[in-house]
């Protein structure tokens, strides 16, 4: 099996390098070019046809995201975006994953060292050329979120919903709470995001959704109606005190090379709401999750995995699945609906 072939498109010489270090250094991936723009990376991506393009969103001469909408349209990739941590470079690069990228990586600076950056780089990399082509969520008989037309729960007291996705879950997690009603249990969500990105992202759903969504903070209460996104590089558990759910948001060691952990959360949903609690893991790779979620199935949770067909990248639910962790495997859009169906 020949070498992952990577092209980075990034304005910025020193970023350039950086990745080209780091990624020369796996036996598995080659750099085949770098390209300062838009106008360049289209050049080297006729020239050497690389399976996973790295790319900046600020950039001279034409912008990341025009080139990204004008390359999915001809010439489809697994796109990386590269982003600064502020709220513009944060607000472009879901506006990115909008187009078709599927991973956001924080630019290398004071806030996110080039040691983070290395430890994810390598990761999603590997991720993105998992992806044999690039399809669009799998609607089936749905035309469109049906936000209008969702029924409202009979009343649900101390159920929790806990979900948690990697590669290709931002559009995952949209697709799922656009289908919720507004009077949902509280979800709690572990995306792998970096620091900031995860703040654009709840602003974004919160937004788009029938419920409230917010980046959680600690000591949260975990309320009906409302969904709490894990923080970039915090964990998050759920606690319970009384008939009070709330989330603990803490620092602590990677978990699976990750922080937020998939499995930190299940772990505590397992140990606090047991028979309560609704476990949900999505597309992405690697195994983070297939632990807690099998935690989950011994406590009494219910326990869902979106299928391979329409993943991203089958890796979390597939481990899961493996484990014997998982009561039902379905396509992410009857997820919802198993949810509603299971609270009602």
């Amino acid at each position: 099996m020949g070498k992952t072939k990577v092209l980075v498109v990034d304005d910025s010489a020193i970023v350039r390098k950086i990745f080209t270090d780091l990624i020369s250094k796996e036996p598995d991936l080659e750099v085949v070019g770098v390209a300062p723009d838009p106008y360049i990376a289209r050049d080297k991506i006729v020239q050497t046809r690389p399976d996973v393009v790295t790319l900046d969103i600020e950039m001279p001469r034409m912008d990341g995201l025009t080139f990204l909408k004008k390359l999915m349209h001809y010439f489809p990739l697994p796109v990386i975006i590269v982003s600064s941590l502020t709220p513009k470079g944060s607000q472009m690069a879901l506006e990115a994953m909008d187009l078709g990228a599927v991973e956001v990586l924080a630019k290398p600076g004071s806030a996110y060292t080039v040691g983070d950056l290395g430890i994810h780089l390598i990761e999603k990399i590997r991720a993105a050329a998992q992806i044999k082509y690039l399809k669009s969520v799998d609607k089936g008989n749905n035309s469109g979120p049906p936000t209008d037309h969702i029924a409202p729960l009979k009343q649900t007291s101390q159920k929790i919903i806990a979900i948690g996705a990697s590669t290709g879950g931002t559009e995952a997690i949209k697709e799922v709470l656009m289908r919720m009603p507004p009077n949902s249990p509280g979800i709690v969500i572990v995306q792998h995001m970096p620091p900031k990105f995860t703040t654009a992202f709840a602003s974004r759903l919160d937004q788009m959704c029938p419920m409230e969504v917010k980046e959680a903070q600690d000591g949260d209460t975990v309320l009906t109606g409302r969904a709490l996104i894990a923080p970039g590089a915090y964990h998050m558990l759920l606690r319970r005190s009384g008939a009070r759910y709330y989330v603990q948001v803490k620092d602590g060691p990677l978990v699976h090379h990750q922080r937020p952990s998939v499995d930190v959360l299940f772990n505590s949903a397992a140990q606090s709401a047991g028979a309560n609690a609704i476990g949900v893991i999505l597309t992405g790779m690697g195994a983070d999750g297939a632990d807690g979620m099998v935690a989950m199935k011994e406590q009494g949770a219910y326990t869902l995995a979106q299928d391979e067909a329409s993943c991203v990248v089958f890796g979390m639910p597939k481990e899961a699945i493996k484990k014997g962790a998982v009561h039902k495997t379905l396509s992410l859009l009857r997820i919802p609906e198993e949810i509603r169906r299971h609270l009602s």
